[in-house]
C-alpha cells in the first residue's frame, strides 16, 4: 500500500532570505508612491483653489507668507533690459526657454514674472526677441517657485542680456540683478498681454499615475508571497 503524501511548510534558506529582503522593499516602494500621490493631489488642489488675488507689495512675503499657486497681483514696471531666459524648458515636445522678466515694485523690490515659453531656434545665433515696454502696469497671475532640476548643475549666467540661465536660485538672480526679489515667481495670467505660451499646470501628470505605480509594487509583493509559499510547501511521504 502506498503511503499518503502530505505537504509540509519547509521553507528553504535562499527563498526565505530572498523574500525577507525584497518584500519590505516592494512594500516600501508602494507606500512611497502612495505618499507621492497624496502630495501630487495636494498640489493639484492648491492649483485649483483660486481665491481673491493678494497684492505683492512691501508688506507681503511672497511664498514665505502665501501658499503655492496663490492668486496674486503686482503693480510696477518691467525691467526690459534685464531679463532671463530659463533654458532646457520643454513644451509640446519642443525645447525652449521660459522668459523671466523682473517687475520693479513701488517699494524698490522686484518680483520675477514668468511671461511664458518661447521656442529655441538651434539654427540661429541670436536669442529670441523678448522685448517688452516699460510702462507702469498691474499684472495678475499665480505665485509659484522656480523649477528645480533633479541634479543641480553649476552653470553661472552668461554675460549680456537677456541672460540664459540653467535652473538658478532666487538668491543667484537677486545677486545678478542687484535687487531684492520677492520670494517666488508670478506665472503671468494667460489672458494678460506681453506674454508667450502659458499652458500653466501643476505637473505633467496627476496622482493617478502614482497610484498605478503603487498598485504595481503591491501586486509584485503579493506575487512574491505567493511564490514563497509555493516554494515552501513541499510534498513528503
Amino acid at each position: 500500500m502506498t503511503a499518503a503524501r502530505t505537504r509540509r511548510f519547509r521553507p528553504g534558506v535562499p527563498a526565505t532570505l530572498f523574500t525577507a529582503f525584497f518584500l519590505p522593499l516592494l512594500l516600501a516602494l508602494g507606500a512611497w508612491q502612495l505618499d507621492r500621490a497624496g502630495h501630487k493631489q495636494a498640489l493639484f488642489d492648491d492649483f485649483a483653489a483660486g481665491g481673491a488675488a493678494v497684492a505683492l507689495d512691501g508688506r507681503s512675503g511672497g511664498l514665505d507668507a502665501l501658499r503655492r499657486y496663490a492668486p496674486v497681483q503686482a503693480t510696477g514696471t518691467y525691467l526690459a533690459g534685464r531679463q532671463f531666459l530659463l533654458d532646457n524648458m520643454v513644451e509640446g515636445g519642443l525645447a525652449g526657454y521660459r522668459v523671466l522678466t523682473p517687475l520693479l515694485l513701488e517699494d524698490g523690490r522686484a518680483v520675477l514674472v514668468d511671461r511664458g515659453w518661447v521656442p529655441r531656434d538651434f539654427s540661429a545665433v541670436a536669442l529670441p526677441d523678448v522685448a517688452v515696454d516699460e510702462a507702469a502696469r498691474t499684472i495678475t497671475g499665480l505665485l509659484d517657485s522656480l523649477p528645480r532640476p533633479g541634479i543641480a548643475l553649476d552653470a553661472p549666467p552668461q554675460p549680456g542680456w537677456p541672460k540664459v540661465v540653467q535652473f538658478p536660485t532666487l538668491d543667484e538672480l537677486s545677486e545678478v540683478l542687484g535687487l531684492d526679489l520677492v520670494a517666488g515667481v508670478v506665472l503671468l495670467d494667460p489672458a494678460a498681454p506681453d506674454g508667450y505660451r502659458r499652458n500653466w499646470r501643476p505637473s505633467d501628470f496627476g496622482p493617478e499615475r502614482h497610484i498605478g505605480y503603487a498598485f504595481q509594487w503591491f501586486a509584485l509583493a503579493v506575487t512574491l508571497v505567493i511564490l514563497y509559499l509555493a516554494w515552501s510547501f513541499r510534498t513528503s511521504d
